[in-house]
């Protein structure tokens, strides 16, 4: 029997970001029309091109016109795209489902997304979410995402703010025990402290009365807020943790508010996109909600402790 011939054939999706970007003459409008980004289209027809092995599309004037090849490619891609459409089960399957690709911050991610996507899912059944986690710290995320939310500077980079968190000092009951947790926020400074790049003690320190001290020295970096609750939950130590993201541990009575002490977030949480369309302007409504209840409950959580 003779040898099948490795052939590779180009995703439905990339033939798609490349019928619509050749017809509407950018990217930009192919991804308002595919509800993805102008890049996830790009890279989708980039991928097609380099799987053919030629260029596909002139991209250097005002608008995308194909290359001789590009227009000869064009009316088979239009003619295999019709064919799969006029297929009813594919007919169907159109209408009923919307993907959508979230990228988000680790720790938000398990503590305030996850926990309420069944919500999500009862609601919009139609769209099929894929769940993807971006990279604490270095700030790297889904290239291909449709909707990004980010952990930073708000101010610095654009976008819509989820949550306007505070810092509290966080601690296991063991860590405290036999000390008065309502007491000096001085006394902060006699505890052991946890440390993470992306969470500083500064504000705390200064609504503590102990302006101008230094960031904790010793002991491992969490470069995970998530990591950082963690440890504080295993009485590693105090963490400067947003009641947000810890309600689980302050539901449990595994960590405890200090001192009465909060600060301004130095970072929030927000869409790094400014205008969202079809499934993920229904997400992004819907997780503004999902960030308005984490808010409520935090604060509800913290003021059983006074």
């Amino acid at each position: 029997m003779p040898a099948t011939p490795d052939i590779r054939f180009p995703s439905i999706d990339g033939l798609r970001a490349f019928e619509a970007a050749t017809r509407l003459g950018s990217f930009e409008r192919a991804a308002d029309e595919l509800h993805v980004t102008a890049s996830a289209v790009s890279k989708r027809v980039a991928t097609v091109e380099e799987l053919l092995g030629a260029s596909l599309l002139s991209r250097g004037g005002k608008a995308l016109t194909p290359t001789a090849l590009g227009k000869e490619y064009l009316e088979q891609v239009r003619a295999a795209l019709a064919l799969l459409a006029a297929v009813p089960l594919h007919q169907r399957a159109a209408q009923r489902v919307e993907r959508l690709r979230v990228c988000a911050p680790p720790t938000f991610a398990r503590q305030v997304l996850v926990p309420a996507l069944a919500s999500f899912a009862r609601a919009q059944p139609q769209i099929e979410l894929e769940i993807v986690l971006s990279v604490p710290y270095l700030d790297l995320g889904a290239a291909d995402a449709e909707l990004e939310v980010r952990h930073g500077d708000v101010a610095a980079h654009g976008g819509e703010v989820l949550m306007n968190d505070v810092v509290v000092p966080l601690a296991a009951p063991a860590l405290v025990a036999g000390m008065d947790t309502r007491g000096s926020p001085a006394t902060l400074a006699g505890l052991p402290l946890l440390r993470s790049p992306l969470e500083p003690w500064a504000a705390l320190f200064a609504a503590a009365g102990l302006a101008g001290r230094e960031e904790p020295a010793s002991g491992p970096r969490l470069v995970d807020l998530g990591l950082l609750l963690e440890a504080a939950a295993s009485a590693q130590g105090v963490a400067p943790g947003r009641p947000t993201l810890a309600r689980p541990w302050l539901r449990s009575g595994a960590l405890v508010p200090l001192f009465g002490l909060q600060a301004a977030a130095r970072t929030q949480y927000y869409i790094a996109h400014a205008a969202p369309q079809g499934a993920a302007a229904v997400f992004t409504a819907w997780l503004r909600e999902v960030c308005r209840a984490a808010e409520a409950e935090a604060a509800e959580l913290l003021s059983r402790h006074g």
